[in-house]
């Protein structure tokens, strides 16, 4: 289905995935304060309106491309003998996939807090607490607890590494020009949080089965 006129000439030439295809190039080489439907449509090479054919606004194409950002996770597969581990997993898989793209965990933050989508994200870690036997409320709730912490930890982390991109360095860092010791920290500051989470949920777990 087309509409007559030069709109028309542009929907044909670039389809959905064109356009978001451009648009997470764009936020990987510029980050998402610059990712502006203008620029969006002057790199594609078409007036802005020409964009709404495939999204109603930018809200929509942020949600569709945290859904990009989330699908690229490694695929965990839940298990019942060690259910801890397929919780890692998904932590672990979720927090490469939103480091993969520049302001990666912002987008899905704010995606997720207007209700739009990356709901993927919780659901994966669900399912992996689910495999503990844990009731589907429990399994809700503590799932937004490791995404709200994923989210957290890894936008900290994104700030830092652009800061260190631009030279913006506390000087008290500066005997760790590498930042070799910083990322060290924040790597086991990670694991630690989801090792709290996760000896939390096996205590409640426990005391369940008493």
């Amino acid at each position: 289905m087309t509409k007559s006129g030069d709109a028309s000439d542009r929907y044909v030439r670039h389809t959905r995935e064109d356009v978001a295809a451009a648009a997470l190039a764009i936020l990987d080489e510029y980050g998402l304060p610059d990712l502006t439907m203008r620029r969006l449509a002057s790199t594609l090479d078409v007036q802005p309106s020409a964009l709404y054919w495939h999204f109603d606004n930018k809200q929509t194409l942020l949600a569709h491309l945290a859904d990009q950002i989330i699908a690229r996770a490694a695929v965990v597969r839940p298990s019942t003998n060690d259910w801890a581990g397929s919780v890692r997993g998904e932590a672990e898989a979720l927090r490469d996939a939103l480091l993969a793209f520049r302001d990666g965990a912002e987008v899905v933050s704010s995606t997720l807090a207007l209700g739009l989508g990356a709901g993927q994200a919780q659901e994966r870690l669900a399912r992996a607490i689910a495999a503990a036997g844990f009731e589907p409320e429990t399994c809700e709730i503590a799932a937004a607890a490791f995404l709200h912490f994923i989210l957290g930890h890894v936008s900290h982390e994104q700030q830092r590494l652009q800061a260190d991109s631009l030279g913006v360095v506390n000087p008290a860092l500066s005997a760790d020009p590498a930042g070799i010791k910083a990322g060290s920290l924040v790597r086991q500051s990670f694991d630690f949080g989801i090792t709290l989470l996760v000896t939390g949920l096996e205590q409640q777990r426990t005391s369940l089965r008493r």
